[in-house]
């Protein structure tokens, strides 16, 4: 048999029945007066009994350790200045709480933030990354039920959600299946109703259609190529993806077409500059014969910074929602400029 105390340091041990040690909190300083709470927000805390309830006073919390739950206030992500990542784990089946295949959360590799499923190291779907407004791969509205926080400095990436109805029982799960579900508790059904799931279609699924090319769901076939772009193979265009019709031709006047209502590309072979303007931008790309092609990086008061892409472009897919987005810009040659244009 084992149980839980809290030691002479403060920290949560598990004991084994002849009281070894199986697991500890490791808290770094010794707590005078500990004390564990579960507190309404299902935070598991220790804390010094006398030195206040503020979260700055907590010595170690749950919330710091998520599984493969992220409850309303829990962050995930990296706290910067100690290295601490915060991410969930799936479970190995659904009633097998040992670690399963995937994980979400980010990756700390990304110019900009980005929320990422993976198994393993593979990539399984991803958000598209944040633009100061919102992730731009998650449907935003109509959103009557929560709102995402997110937090990008010099100290922390980090992303909780809050319900806009406090009441309101809610919580974010990373299934079996690799799977993001946001739940919410009915007390008439007396269970939990699925209010969005990630990946939601095939779409969804990282790389689907291969590089240069748009997972459209409503249109058959779903994968189509870039304006100026062709299937790299006539017989399996989802699998190979697609290249250029016609070389670029960066002496002769190369222009960029804009393509609406996308999750922009992965973030591979980029460069990000937040300083300039979207003219700015266009220019920069247009003098370097490898931009393939260019955005603002922050949505935010009419648009700011530089973000440019210089290999495949890799998982666009079309929004299902109408709203408004990010404007893509797609380098073509100039003798394609005008026809595809129209």
């Amino acid at each position: 048999m084992e149980f839980y105390s809290i030691s002479e340091s403060g920290n949560l041990v598990l004991l084994s029945k002849n009281k070894t040690i199986v697991l500890s909190s490791n808290i770094s300083v010794n707590v005078e007066h500990p004390v564990a709470r579960l507190l309404d927000t299902g935070n598991f805390v220790i804390m010094d009994n006398f030195t206040g309830n503020g979260s700055q006073n907590y010595q170690w919390q749950s919330f710091d350790y998520p599984s493969d739950i992220q409850l309303p206030g829990m962050k995930l992500g990296w706290n910067l200045k100690t290295g601490l990542e915060r991410y969930l784990t799936s479970w190995k089946s659904a009633d097998d709480p040992s670690t399963g295949d995937f994980t979400f959360g980010f990756d700390i590799n990304y110019l900009l933030p980005e929320l990422v499923i993976y198994r393993g190291s593979s990539k399984i779907a991803r958000s598209g990354p944040w633009n100061g407004v919102y992730f731009g791969g998650i449907p935003t509205n109509p959103n009557l039920v929560f709102e995402i926080i997110m937090v990008h400095n010099e100290s922390e990436y980090s992303y909780w959600y809050e319900p806009f109805n406090n009441p309101l029982v809610m919580l974010v799960k990373l299934n079996q299946s690799g799977m993001k579900q946001w739940q919410m508790w009915n007390e008439k059904s007396n269970g939990w109703d699925l209010v969005y799931s990630a990946p939601e279609d095939v779409c969804g699924h990282y790389e689907h259609c291969g590089a240069n090319t748009v997972c459209s769901i409503n249109k058959t076939p779903i994968c189509e190529c870039l304006k100026g772009f062709k299937p790299n193979s006539e017989y399996d265009q989802t699998s190979q993806g697609c290249v250029r019709t016609l070389p670029l031709d960066c002496e002769g006047g190369d222009g960029f077409i804009k393509v609406d209502n996308i999750k922009l590309p992965d973030l591979i072979d980029v460069s990000l500059n937040e300083s300039m303007s979207l003219k700015e931008c266009e220019t920069k790309c247009l003098s370097n014969c490898s931009c393939k092609a260019y955005t603002n990086s922050n949505a935010t008061g009419g648009g700011s910074g530089c973000l440019m892409w210089f290999g495949d472009l890799i998982d666009i897919r079309k929004l299902v929602q109408n709203r408004e987005s990010q404007d893509f810009y797609l380098r073509v040659p100039a003798s394609e400029l005008s026809m595809l244009i129209l």
